[in-house]
């Protein structure tokens, strides 16, 4: 319980992978490989941490480093992108039929999750860390993954219950201005370090 508590504290903060599965799960496009995409890389970060990866990272600064400033450029290459479409807003029917393909929602998946060094300090290190200091540590990290596997299947099919929100092109334009602010933000404070 507390793993699952623990891991619910840091991944529920919406961020750009968040962002990025909710706009899949809006759309109903590759939902469910975006999903398993996030979750099992959550739940190998965490075992990475667990088994103590997160010594091998800090002792590479100069790793995280280079995962920053790629994280950094993709951010916001993301978030100039999310700003344009709101220039042009559009429907949910729209939207749908201007998704990426399987192959590239698979790949942007994987580049929110691992060009973003807050992924490593929250799940092979903060987390790695916790669980290391408990009495049954792979039982803590059961708890985390848990709740990494729940979070982004709720977000990525529970999306559709917020589609009547998004029905019009207001709606998504106003979601885009969001993630492109969002993204940026983050960008601009990986950037400032």
């Amino acid at each position: 319980m507390t793993g699952l508590l623990t891991g619910l504290t840091l991944i529920v903060a919406i961020g750009a992978q968040n962002a990025f599965v909710l706009r899949q799960g809006l759309t109903r496009r590759f939902v469910l490989p975006v999903v398993l995409v996030c979750a099992l890389s959550d739940v190998v970060l965490i075992a990475a941490g667990v088994a103590g990866i997160g010594t091998v990272i800090e002792q590479a600064p100069w790793a995280i480093t280079t995962v920053r400033w790629f994280g950094v450029v993709f951010l916001a290459w993301y978030g100039v992108r999310s700003l344009r479409n709101a220039r042009h807003p559009q429907t949910l029917a729209a939207a749908e039929r201007g998704a990426p393909t399987r192959r590239s929602a698979i790949t942007t998946a994987l580049a929110f999750t691992f060009l973003n060094p807050h992924v490593y300090l929250d799940t092979v290190l903060m987390l790695g860390s916790i669980a290391n200091g408990q009495d049954h540590r792979w039982w803590f990290a059961y708890g985390a993954m848990t709740a990494s596997i729940c979070w982004f299947s709720l977000i990525g099919f529970g999306a559709r219950a917020g589609e009547r929100l998004l029905a019009t092109p207001r709606s998504w334009q106003i979601l885009d201005i969001l993630i492109g602010i969002t993204m940026l933000g983050i960008a601009l404070k990986l950037a400032l370090g």
